[in-house]
């Protein structure tokens, strides 16, 4: 036999010689159509192979459509299968050509051969024409009552397809009705599964628009179908019994004895060799016995063996997503769980994910009388050469002090922890120590001993660098060095680029003014001065508070700031119990693997902040960002909310400027001047809304002039008008980047009306070198993605807009990879805005 086409030089589509070849195909395959000389089938193998793999490589042999179909004419069975494969493949986007197959399949389903019935059946349902749906009702009833069983499963499988092309033909043919006697009746499994698999889906389907369907649902469901799956369940294949035992679960019992009986019945499931089988029937048992909750801890008690059983066997990715399902059970019943805790020890050669899923199973079922151990085998992990699994090693410990498990052990090797030279455990220990001292606040003396050791300098991630300065604050009358300190930062403030721990630094410094004035009287000056000029809003905003807070009265400043604490109780956890329960009962499916219900993986409306619609009547893109359409995502009702001004939201039942709010005007930094004013809510019901000169001079204190907003000394930001930004690109770095600035701007008269043609607006930005990527929505609602890229050099802006009409307001979120050039950019872009729907 000659080598497969594939391993020899294959021509390109766009090469000439490749139409040659397909020329020379076809009149090769033409004269052999008609030949009965002996082996004449085996060159026609050679041709079709040809076929076949120019096909797959991409190169258009539709033309030897009519030559494929005479050729077809044999009882050579390899034959018919690759000429199916190639018909099936050209008929959808060919339906003249498809015409041209209905007459050789109708004959080749009735031919003697149960496999050519078979699979002629199976290519003439999969040519997915609505035009050849009248030629698909005859062979299909022939085949639910074919004699062979392959056919007939073909053929249930066939009614499917086509209920998914034309349903009302599917439905006027009453081939539901044929389907469900089938399924009660036929002696082969597989058609009872393949008829059960066809008949929820039509009447889930169905159901929403007719009663009938729906009563033919519930009737699906009863007492005696599924006590007739049950008893001949061991018959089934492991996946029609997974399918089964599907339904089983939807089956709610009149009395408690059908409930014991069925789990009789299934008992010797949750033995069986295949995992899906197990968990299947494991859901049945936790769905059975919500009611009873003694049974169903009984359950638990029950499937405890089979899981871990399933999840040191397999492979990795099987153990995963049994892990999966055992850690939803775990963190809904860790005390059944809390003597098997060996079980989930961490092994050298297990995946991370692995590793992570078992760290959190750990976590959960700590009590009192394995906290040693547990915390004992996760310090041991600290010293993982898997970072990650370092990190999450020490988060699971300072998770079980938050239990209020064996504390004062597990604070004395956080403790420990601070004083190992590794940059990722010191940062990892300086959070947890935060926390523990939140909710441990009698801890802090200890703490503060081993925390005040620690040179600033050698903390350089974020969250830890926040962390440290928190304590500083919180705690800098007892830390000697602390206002020090916090000064070395200030001074640095030009090279910290997170926003947070800049916030935490005025908050910080702040609190220590209060605690030590005269140390900390210069460094508070400097930091609300390099606050108040930062670029970043929520910076700004909050040092410009701190700024009025002190102007008006230093004790109000003070109760505000840093008021009396009580100890944290109870840490918010991530996840609501709504959606844990939720995550229960799509229990064997995805939601287990992902953590999170169905709806927020597959509905549109609830997926990430740049995900685009499949829907082409919301497509709305300009050709003039770059030539290629991309679908868009759609807004909707609910993001009116985001579009409501301060004003608004008081006029529908929102806080309004009463005696406890304090009413200040906001700088603009970019012109100095006043621009609006903000509610910042006060916790002193004294304070007035009209806030008095204070007799303190705090200009002078601070060492502070009057706050103005920064001088923009450096060039004009220039936009490159040819920039280009692919759709994969723009969704990775709009999930990285933070928000830079976050604004609200007036749409003029004009640009309101011009928007009745939402690609008015994109031809007008791009004038102004600020490109559409995608669009979306109805009127009153439009919501836009832009991008932008700066001349010089590749940095990029990425925006969304969301215009409401009816408020000819628009409201306007700028990510950028340089955030100190984000105001330059707003500047740009409100410009621009400015000028939509100008002659």
């Amino acid at each position: 036999m000659a080598p497969p086409i594939a391993s020899q030089r294959s021509p390109s589509p766009s090469q000439p010689s490749g139409k040659g070849e397909v020329s020379d195909l076809k009149l090769q395959l033409r004269q052999l159509a008609g030949s009965r000389a002996p082996g004449v089938d085996d060159s026609k193998r050679e041709l079709f192979k040809k076929v076949i793999s120019y096909m797959t490589i991409g190169i258009d042999v539709s033309s030897v459509f009519s030559e494929m179909v005479m050729c077809s004419a044999t009882s050579d069975i390899v034959l018919k299968k690759m000429c199916y494969l190639y018909v099936g493949n050209y008929a959808k986007g060919n339906p003249d050509l498809a015409l041209l197959t209905i007459n050789f399949l109708q004959r080749d389903c009735k031919d003697e051969d149960p496999m050519i019935r078979g699979l002629a059946l199976r290519s003439l349902c999969s040519l997915r024409v609505a035009n050849l749906v009248e030629y698909l009702v005859g062979p299909l009833g022939s085949g639910l009552k074919d004699n062979n069983s392959y056919v007939r499963m073909v053929a249930v499988v066939g009614v499917l397809k086509l209920y998914h092309i034309s349903a009302s033909t599917c439905v006027d043919a009453d081939f539901p009705a044929i389907l469900k006697h089938l399924m009660l009746h036929d002696p082969d499994t597989q058609v009872v599964a393949n008829c059960l698999s066809a008949l929820q889906e039509i009447w889930s389907s169905e159901a929403s628009s007719s009663e009938e369907a729906s009563r033919e649902r519930e009737a699906l469901i009863s007492k005696p179908v599924v006590y007739y799956f049950l008893n001949r369940i061991k018959e089934f294949s492991e996946w029609a019994q997974c399918l089964v035992l599907e339904l089983v679960a939807k089956y709610v019992p009149s009395e408690s004895n059908e409930i014991f009986d069925i789990m009789n019945l299934l008992e010797d499931r949750l033995q069986h060799a295949n995992g899906a089988v197990v968990l299947a029937s494991i859901k049945v048992f936790l769905q059975l016995t919500m009611s009873m909750t003694d049974v169903h801890q009984q359950v638990y008690e029950r499937i405890k063996a089979p899981l871990l059983t399933l999840v040191s066997s397999g492979s990795p990715e099987q153990s995963y997503a049994v892990l999966s399902h055992l850690h939803l059970l775990v963190m809904r019943a860790p005390f059944i769980f809390a003597s098997d805790y060996k079980h989930f020890y961490c092994q050298y050669n297990e995946a991370s994910y692995v590793k992570k899923l078992k760290l959190e199973m750990l976590t959960a079922v700590a009590n009192e009388s394995n906290t040693y151990e547990i915390v004992t085998e996760l310090c041991e992990y600290a010293a993982n050469v898997d970072i990650p699994i370092a990190r999450e090693s020490i988060r699971a410990v300072g998770k079980i002090a938050l239990q209020q498990y064996d504390v004062n052990a597990i604070v004395d090797r956080l403790l420990q922890f601070l004083e190992m030279e590794k940059d990722y455990v010191t940062a990892e220990a300086l959070v947890l120590v935060k926390d523990l001292l939140r909710k441990y606040p009698q801890w802090s003396h200890d703490c503060i001993a081993v925390v005040g050791n620690i040179s600033s300098k050698n903390v350089q991630e974020p969250k830890a660098k926040a962390a440290l300065i928190w304590m500083l604050g919180e705690y800098s009358q007892d830390m000697h060095d602390a206002p020090y300190v916090l000064e070395s930062l200030i001074d640095n403030w030009e090279v910290e680029y997170s926003a947070e721990v800049r916030l935490h630094l005025l908050t910080a410094v702040m609190k220590c003014f209060f605690k030590r004035p005269p140390e900390t009287q210069k460094a508070l000056g400097v930091a609300l001065s390099a606050g108040i000029a930062d670029f970043h809003q929520d910076v700004h905003d909050r040092a410009l508070f701190y700024y009025r807070l002190l102007q008006y009265k230093v004790s109000v400043a003070e109760h505000v700031v840093n008021p009396p604490k009580q100890a944290v109780s109870v840490f918010a956890d991530t996840q609501s119990s709504e959606i844990k329960d939720r995550i229960f009962d799509e229990f064997n499916s995805l939601s287990v693997v992902y953590q999170k219900p169905s709806y927020m993986f597959t509905d549109k409306e609830h997926r990430g902040p740049f995900e685009f619609s499949d829907e082409p009547e919301n497509l709305s893109i300009g050709a003039e960002s770059g030539g290629n359409v991309f679908p868009a995502q759609r807004v909707e009702a609910d993001d009116k909310d985001l579009l409501l001004s301060t004003s608004e939201k008081e006029d529908s039942g929102g806080p309004s400027n009463n005696g406890s709010a304090y009413s200040a005007p906001l700088i603009d930094s970019s012109s100095a001047e006043v621009t609006g004013s903000q509610e910042l809510a006060i916790s002193n019901p004294t304070v007035p809304s009209t806030a008095p000169q204070s007799s303190l001079a705090i200009d002078d204190l601070l060492g502070l002039g009057v706050p103005t907003a920064p001088t923009h000394s450096s060039p004009p930001l220039k936009l490159n008008p040819k920039a280009v930004l692919d759709p994969g690109t723009f969704q990775q770095k709009w999930r990285q980047l933070s928000i830079s600035l976050s604004q609200e701007h007036m749409i003029s008269p004009r640009g309101v009306a011009a928007l009745t043609a939402p690609q008015a607006l994109l031809r007008h930005m791009v004038g102004h070198s600020i490109h559409c990527i995608a669009s979306g929505g109805q009127s009153p609602n439009f919501k836009f993605f832009f991008f932008a890229q700066k001349a010089e050099v590749a940095s990029n802006f990425l925006v969304e807009c969301i215009i409401n009409t009816s408020s000819a307001k628009a409201q306007i979120k700028i990510k950028a990879d340089d955030e100190s050039t984000s105001r330059a950019f707003w500047d740009l872009f409100q410009s621009a805005l400015s000028k939509f729907g100008m002659p």
